[in-house]
This record gives C-alpha cells, structure tokens and sequence, in this order.
C-alpha cells in the first residue's frame, strides 16, 4: 500500500495527493470513475484503490474504503513488529560494540553507557551500584504518591546504604506529601535521606556517588540505560542539584499562593492551562490522575468565576496565574466575582 512513489505523486494510501484525493472521492460517492477522469492521478490504480470494471473497461471502480483501511492497519502492525525485531538487533548490537572498550574482568567497568534491557537486569545494576557506593545517591522519582511496592522494591538498597552511612537525597512532585508510605519510609530512613519537593520534576534518575547514573530507556521503564561518561554524569547531577535548590523540603509546608481560595497545586494547574496542555498533560506533569486534576479545574473556575474553558484561560491571566508568582501576589489578590455570588472567595 505505501506502493506509489513517482516524482508527481510521491505518496502511499494512507496520504493522498488532492487531485487523488478528488478522484477516489468521487469514484466512492458514484460508484465509479471514467478511465478519463483517472488519468491525471494513475497513483490510484497502482495503490490498488481504483481498479477496472468487469463489465465494462472504459470505467474503474474503487476498492471499497473499509478495504483500503484493512490493509493500512495491517502493513501498519507488519511495521511496528518489524521495528521491536530491529530496535532488540540494535540494542544487542550496541551492547557488544560497547563491551568491546570494558575491562574483561568486569564488564561494566569503562563502559560509558549500557542499555539494560528487563526489570530483573535493571535490578542487578542497581544492586551492584548501591554496594559499591559510599558517600551520596541522588534521586527524582516522578509519579505523584510513591506505591508501597514502589517503595518496598528499593528499601533493601536504601537499609543497606544507610548502614554505611552513605547520604541520600531524593526529590519528588508535591503530591507526593499526601502519601503516608513515603512518610513511613522517611521516618525508617532517620537522618541518612532527605526529601524535597517540586511542582514538576524530571523523569526518574538515580545517581550514585556522582559517578553512575540510571535513567528510563523507555516509556513503560523495562529498559534503562547505565550511564558511566564523566560528562553525562556530572550533567545530570547539575539538574539535580539546580532543582534542588529550587525545591521545598518534605518537612515544610508549601508556600501560600496569595490568591484567596486558589491551592498551590491549583495554581500549578492553572499555569499548565495558561501554556496550552490538556488535562492529561497537566496530570500527568503534576503526578495526579486525570480525575482529580479535573476537579481541581473545576473548582478553578467557580473560584474565578468562569463559565467557559475560553473563559477560564481569560480569568487565569487576568489572576496572574499564567506563570511564575510576581512580587505583587505576595499580599492576597481579589478574584472576579462568581456570576449569582455577592463577591468573590
């Protein structure tokens, strides 16, 4: 079906030229195209979407779009199957050529970076990194409130640096706070880890003693890269250390927003919608399900008295709260008034 390539019609069925995309129209509604017609858009006959007529071969008539999109989806799943064939050849590849610089007797040692490609793979690097590290692990965990099999599947590693005294410092999305797992764990923890937190934070990173980094390879996290170059460590430790600075520790209650009625959170939301995102965007950036960001949405605009989506972007900028809080939102802001409400909240 991807089939026609000539210089005039440089496309496949699943995009038409206009003049084929005319024709092909045309046929479907009437049943039928005079070969005439068909002339100016011969990518219609060698895309099989036109074909001649049995009973009468100065007329063509179309395949039937229910066919057309049978054998798009179908050359569609031969590509993605072909594509998890090659990235697994490519993946092996890299890791054989990347073997080629270690040390024979250690084969992680020199390697700048390794594709770890399972959770049981992935598990038995960080087990290497946590017994070999001594002094500091930095880590972001996205994600809102951390599962308790989240939490439990490290806190063997965790028990285990904190015997030996190494320092941990872990940066997480505000929702989190709202999890008592998390809390429980700091608690085990005691002095040897420290949480902060941010409105957003970056996909999850783990750094150990500034020398080796593991981050996603891939969006469901069933495949990680181990990251040993100087360079990309002490990179990413920089981002670290920058949203640190920038974040507000576990023990400390989030700043008020200056805005009567308005949450911190909702504030967060209400700067997502300002820059374009959709509420699962917004969710997921924030670590909340679509749900919950949806009432807090709503509840945005009863406060800002909108009725519309349209409304609401007006009323957010109109609120300031289309970016980073000003000076001026340090003392307490009167919002519009709600339609039917004596004056606002």
């Amino acid at each position: 079906m991807a089939g026609h390539r000539t210089e005039a019609h440089p496309h496949g069925a699943d995009r038409l030229c206009d003049a084929g995309d005319r024709v092909y129209s045309r046929a479907v509604r009437r049943g039928r195209v005079s070969r005439e017609d068909a002339e100016s858009v011969p990518c219609l006959v060698e895309l099989a979407l036109l074909h001649p007529d049995p009973d009468d071969m100065g007329w063509l008539v179309p395949t039937s779009p229910q066919e057309v999109m049978t054998r798009l989806l179908r050359e569609m799943h031969e590509h993605v199957v072909a594509t998890q064939s090659r990235m697994g050849e490519a993946v092996s590849a890299f890791e054989w050529y990347a073997a080629l610089g270690g040390d024979a007797h250690s084969p992680s040692e020199g390697v700048a970076i390794r594709v770890l490609d399972g959770l049981p793979r992935i598990r038995a690097a960080m087990d290497e990194a946590t017994e070999a590290c001594t002094s500091e692990v930095l880590a972001v965990q996205p994600g809102g409130i951390r599962r308790e099999d989240e939490l439990s599947e490290g806190l063997h590693r965790a028990l285990a640096l904190r015997r030996r005294g190494v320092r941990m410092r872990d940066l997480y999305t505000h929702v989190a706070r709202h999890g008592q797992g998390l809390l429980n764990y700091m608690e085990l923890m005691e002095e040897a880890a420290e949480a902060r937190t941010l409105d957003e934070v970056t996909e999850r990173l783990i750094v150990f003693d500034r020398t080796v980094a593991f981050i996603p390879a891939s969006p469901d996290r069933t495949m990680a890269l181990e990251l040993r170059h100087p360079a990309l460590v002490g990179y990413l430790v920089t981002v670290f250390e920058r949203l640190w600075r920038l974040a507000i520790p576990l023990t400390a209650p989030l700043p008020d927003t200056g805005i009567e009625g308005i949450t911190h959170r909702e504030r967060s939301i209400a700067a997502l919608l300002a820059e374009g995102h959709q509420d699962a965007v917004v969710a997921e950036r924030l670590g909340i399900s679509v749900r919950t960001c949806r009432a807090h949405i709503a509840r945005l605009s009863e406060t800002l008295g909108a009725a519309s989506r349209t409304q609401l972007g007006v009323r957010i900028a109109q609120a300031g709260l289309d970016g980073p809080p000003r000076a001026a939102e340090l003392q307490p802001v009167t919002v519009p008034n709600r339609p039917g409400s004596p004056s606002g909240r």
